[in-house]
């Protein structure tokens, strides 16, 4: 469960991390979660969600790095928690995207189960009555650790904390998704906002040692902004980063629903930074898109998308 913090706002901590060799990565990790004051109860089921994009070579910079996983797997593994790490990619599998990013080889000498996260069930929305297709793996976890990727994302502007949680949801309904939503004013950031209340509670950290920039979500540029952050509230450090960045919330459009919706950490004002300060990082030359595309998908795209991942889940068989 996650536990109350007695600091006043939400803590966001930001340790520096300039190399993802580092050996004290994992200790970094555990220093981040303690200072949000969580650690999951022993025998927790636990799901470790990284962002698992598509299948590509090692250290692929769009996806969540292998070694910020395993960090954070020792850590729940010292706690007793029951570990699993899984996804669904908007392209493959997540054992075919594990395999090849190098998860698996990253995670070979532990006791924990790589899954996709597929087995939808429907669950209506709050806000708007559309319906999402949530994989029951997800469902089934006492607790989730959203681990998110710091990246450009060429009709949101910014992947984070929220963002992440997107991949929750099975891999063909979040194409459609785009494909309902994605052309209808607020709809898509309201369906992301709405999704956080649908699943287990969940705790995030943000891999944002190598961010990636100018473009996206996947054909960016690296930026070395050397920062791992953690919150129990996915909002909040996600306004952390739009901080960060010198953003307003017209700028990013979750951040703008996160205000209209006036929930707690879309104001800078609630954030409490336990370890290192904001102004310590440096993301001065952090580039953007100037203008932002349609979130929606045509339909010859979503056919697309199925016949591909279709083929990808042959080769799982």
């Amino acid at each position: 469960m996650i536990e109350e913090n007695t600091v006043t706002g939400i803590p966001v901590a930001l340790v520096r991390c300039s190399d993802y060799n580092s050996t004290a990565l994992s200790e970094q990790v555990g220093t981040l979660l303690k200072a949000i004051d969580w650690r999951p109860s022993r025998g927790s089921r636990v799901l470790v969600k990284p962002n698992l994009l598509a299948p590509k070579p090692p250290d692929f910079l769009p996806c969540t790095h292998p070694l910020v996983v395993r960090a954070a797997c020792e850590y729940l593994l010292d706690l007793s928690a029951k570990v699993t790490v899984g996804d669904s990619p908007s392209f493959g599998t997540g054992n075919r995207v594990a395999q090849k990013i190098g998860l698996n080889k990253a995670l070979a000498d532990l006791p924990v189960e790589i899954i996709d996260l597929n087995r939808p069930v429907l669950t209506k929305l709050s806000s708007n009555g559309g319906i999402v297709a949530i994989s029951r793996q997800v469902l089934e976890q006492d607790v989730i650790l959203n681990l998110a990727k710091l990246k450009v994302h060429r009709m949101v502007a910014i992947t984070g904390a929220v963002k992440n949680h997107f991949g929750c949801i099975t891999s063909l309904w979040k194409a459609l998704l785009h494909v309902v939503m994605g052309d209808r004013g607020n709809r898509f950031e309201s369906m992301l906002m709405d999704l956080l209340d649908l699943l287990p509670p969940s705790v995030s950290l943000l891999d944002a040692v190598r961010a990636m920039h100018v473009t996206g979500p996947v054909d960016g540029l690296p930026f070395a902004l050397e920062m791992l952050a953690a919150s129990t509230s996915a909002v909040a450090l996600d306004t952390a980063v739009y901080t960060l960045l010198r953003l307003c919330p017209a700028d990013v459009p979750l951040w703008q629903e996160a205000v209209r919706r006036d929930m707690f950490g879309a104001n800078p004002e609630d954030l409490a930074y336990p370890l290192e300060p904001l102004d310590s990082f440096d993301a001065r030359d952090f580039v953007i898109p100037a203008t932002l595309q349609s979130a929606g998908f045509h339909p010859v795209r979503l056919a697309k998308r199925l016949m591909k991942n279709t083929w990808a889940a042959c080769f799982d068989c």
